[in-house]
């Protein structure tokens, strides 16, 4: 018999061990072996209304019933049509139109390809460049990738792709032109223009931005006033704005899509993670009507995948975006990311190690820095974003850590509970993730 038979097969990112999953209900997860952990992270920030829902696993129970699947060519499904229908009413009256996917890197690939579509639709085939941010995460997949800058997930892959050329995140914490908001005159959003212009107007198709930073910056809201300044770079060169929603959507950062807190209208926004809150692959590209009024007239749209539409992800779609919309999750959101907070700031008060708390809605982050006053961060090797992550882990709470310098380099957590969560739940969060970083904060002093 082959040894590895004897173990577990299955591989991911590391070798880590891990505890295998008995059963997750509301915001709290247990192994195996009983022990119970608060889910501070949504998963991936992806199980917006947390697990278990009843009106889920109804609608999951309705659809068995009928069919898990349809082909997209051969027959439309109701679930896909009537989900599609719930989101264009939901969204900006600029997006009138839905196409469907399975995950998040397929939407974002899926949004480049169309914006490209389209252009060449209008007889402007010259424009075949995207513009993206530096630090950014937009996906795995060899398109997403090509616009993420996030080194760890991408620098292998560099000679297979084309990389996207890249303006700087609006990351005040660490300005790239060491200015300060708002006497810089937002020198990150004029970038744009300088870089369209450096490339030549006529080769641009589109600009790729989180409207909140998620993974690879940390819950980083921009300046209210940096998208104004973009999409009226966008319009001046033609330009697609290209917002990418996959974690911000939903309910997550206290409005339904994150675009909502500037009025910002996109041309095109890719979609995922709490679209199904992690119980079905699920994801769409919302856009303009006339986008694909003038792509299918001129051939269609060369492009999709099998699951897309599925009538089973569709209804689960369906469902969980009427728990958050009848619910007023988002709202609750707003109210219980505020709580947190204000409770991130008190701990960030007793633990000199927090350079930044900053977030908006329920999806926050912790920045940490080993001196404030120069907000230098720590050396890499003691890997602190990991050391709290454990630490919590073992007080039975899961956050999400990544390198804030591009991934190279700084550490930070984001803390994203479940939208569901209560103020005693906020406050448990709390009291869980302090103790995690008073043992973080002893083993660092004696490092």
């Amino acid at each position: 018999m082959n040894a590895s038979t004897t173990q577990n097969p299955l591989f991911y990112q590391t070798s880590s061990h891990i505890p295998l999953v008995s059963r997750a209900e509301g915001i709290y997860i247990w192994d195996e072996d009983g022990k119970r952990y608060m889910d501070g992270s949504s998963g991936a920030i992806i199980c917006n209304i947390g697990h278990g829902d009843p009106a889920v696993l109804d609608a999951i129970t309705q659809q068995a019933q009928s069919t898990f699947f349809t082909y997209r060519t051969q027959f439309e499904n109701g679930p896909a049509v009537e989900l599609a229908q719930q989101l264009v009413h939901h969204a900006a009256s600029s997006l009138s139109r839905v196409f469907y996917v399975s995950g998040g890197s397929e939407a974002v690939e899926s949004a480049i390809k169309l914006c490209r579509t389209y252009h060449l639709s209008r007889g402007d085939g010259g424009r075949y460049l995207f513009i993206s941010r530096f630090p950014s995460y937009h996906g795995s997949t060899l398109g997403a990738l090509a616009l993420t800058s996030y080194a760890p997930l991408e620098i292998h892959y560099r000679p297979m792709i084309k990389s996207a050329p890249k303006i700087p995140a609006p990351y005040c914490y660490r300005c790239h032109y060491g200015q300060s908001y708002p006497t810089c005159s937002l020198s990150c959003a004029h970038a744009l223009e300088t870089m369209i212009k450096q490339l030549g107007p006529e080769n641009v198709a589109g600009f790729v931005a989180e409207p909140i930073g998620g993974a690879s910056t940390g819950a980083l809201p921009p300046p209210d006033d940096y998208f104004a300044v973009i999409r009226k770079i966008c319009d001046k060169y033609s330009i697609l704005l290209i917002l990418d929603e996959v974690m911000t959507g939903f309910g997550r950062t206290g409005k339904l899509f994150a675009y909502q807190h500037w009025d910002l209208q996109a041309d095109i926004v890719a979609l995922s993670k709490g679209m199904a809150s992690g119980y079905f692959p699920l994801g769409a590209v919302m856009c303009r009507g006339d986008i694909v009024d003038s792509v299918l007239a001129t051939g269609g749209f060369p492009h999709g995948h099998t699951y897309a539409g599925n009538p089973m992800a569709c209804a689960v779609g369906r469902a969980v975006l009427k728990r958050i919309v009848d619910d007023g999750l988002a709202d609750r959101a707003a109210a219980m990311g505020e709580r947190l907070l204000q409770g991130l700031r008190r701990l960030a008060v007793k633990y000199p190690i927090i350079g930044e708390v900053r977030g908006k809605g329920l999806l926050t982050a912790l920045e940490f820095v080993s001196d404030r006053d120069t907000r230098t961060p720590f050396a890499d090797h003691l890997q602190v974003g990991n050391l709290v992550t454990a630490r919590a882990f073992a007080n039975g709470l899961i956050v999400y850590p990544r390198r804030s310098i591009n991934g190279l380099s700084g550490d930070h957590i984001l803390v994203a509970p479940p939208l569901i969560i209560k103020e005693t739940e906020v406050d448990e969060l709390l009291d869980r993730l302090g103790r995690s970083l008073d043992e973080a904060s002893t083993r660092l002093a004696g490092a």
